[in-house]
């Protein structure tokens, strides 16, 4: 009877995979010790919320500064502000035992009202930069968990609540890390993974035909091509890749992601923080192409320190052609040996246990806030 008055935690994601995959995470391990697990998101977290493992999924308000126009601040605030006073009456019916937030705008209202009824709060870091959001909660919560050991614009007070956590990973990856890495024979067959999401799918639709086309054909003949791509993409992608020989399995969704990496010889991805994390537990090779011009050039700085490891090969978007492309694929197909050291380097720098630690940080806000009720 006492794991079913345990206090509740309610977990503010926005509703990209990079926030809410660790935040799934999460919940799953929270599930496991019978504590309560809602989830409070944006209107983008719908097409999630069925499959989410919570008890509950809400809805507040947000919104994303888009630029620095006074009208666009303006907006944000006021939606900022909604949002605010929604998931204050929310926590009022709820009374969680405590917030966690997992970054970004979505996150900003459920960690600010928690912090006006006096819950205990802590942020989750993804990146290996302090995202702005967080950069304006962080003074704000009790802890801070962080998924790199030094995480860029995390400093003074808010340095000494942080902990290195991790960035947790969903009980698939988990599952399917058992598989040990196998190197290509020589002479193939080649399993190449490639997938962007929403902001990637396009540029690899783009650059992945022209540069596979290049390879040597004792290469293409042997390769085959797991893809994600836009559905206006397919088509196209499909037929180009028919038209070189090379086999090939596209697909807006992989809902088994986990399982086509366990399977891959060599991932092509950007390099989002949940792609990178599972990238390291699961122990596989990639070349990374971080996202371009976002604001804090987070992806950059996550594909760098696990290059430097020699777990990766980090190309930026305005340095690849699809020559350097084909050549880099080419040549690491035609390296067992190099796949083998890098995949063995990101497997050195993956946390498979970054959810018990996460976990156990939230059990310790739950006694706290239990303590001073």
């Amino acid at each position: 009877m006492a794991a079913v008055n345990r206090p509740s935690v309610m977990l503010a994601a926005g509703g990209t995979g990079g926030h809410l995959f660790p935040a799934f995470a999460l919940a799953q391990e929270l599930g496991r010790r019978s504590i309560p697990v809602d989830l409070v998101t944006d209107m983008r977290g719908d097409r999630y919320g069925a499959d989410f493992p919570a008890r509950a999924v809400y809805r507040v308000p947000s919104a994303t500064l888009a630029n620095r126009s006074p009208l666009s601040a303006a907006t944000t605030a006021w939606m900022l502000a909604r949002g605010i006073a929604a998931a204050y009456r929310l926590l009022g019916a709820v009374k969680p035992g405590a917030v966690l937030g997992f970054g970004g705008y979505p996150a900003f209202p459920p960690l600010v009202a928690a912090g006006l009824r006096g819950i205990p709060t802590a942020l989750h870091e993804q990146n290996a930069v302090l995202g702005r959001a967080n950069r304006m909660l962080a003074r704000r919560v009790t802890r801070i968990a962080t998924s790199f050991e030094h995480t860029k614009h995390l400093a003074g007070p808010a340095l000494a609540r942080a902990r290195l956590t991790g960035n947790p990973v969903r009980d698939q990856v988990i599952d399917w890390a058992t598989q040990s890495y196998r190197p290509p024979g020589y002479g193939g067959p080649y399993s190449l993974l490639v997938f962007g999401g929403s902001q990637g799918a396009r540029f690899f639709a783009d650059i992945m035909p022209a540069a596979l086309v290049l390879l040597p054909e004792q290469i293409r003949s042997a390769l085959f091509i797991v893809q994600q791509c836009r559905e206006e993409d397919l088509q196209r992608v499909e037929t180009a890749y028919q038209q070189a020989g090379i086999r090939a399995h596209l697909a807006t969704f992989f809902g088994n992601l986990p399982e086509e990496m366990a399977k891959a010889h060599l991932v092509v991805a950007r390099a989002g923080a949940s792609t990178v994390a599972e990238l390291t537990v699961m122990g596989r090779p990639s070349i990374l192409v971080p996202l371009p011009h976002a604001v804090d050039n987070d992806q950059l700085q996550n594909a760098t320190r696990l290059a430097e490891s020699g777990g990766a090969w980090c190309i930026e978007q305005k340095d690849l052609t699809p020559e350097n492309l084909a050549e880099a694929i080419g040549h690491l197909m035609l390296s067992p040996e190099a796949l083998s050291e890098a995949a063995a380097a990101a497997k050195g720098q993956g946390r498979p246990d970054a959810v018990i630690h996460l976990a156990d940080m939230v059990e310790e806000l739950i006694g706290s806030g239990a303590k001073n009720a």
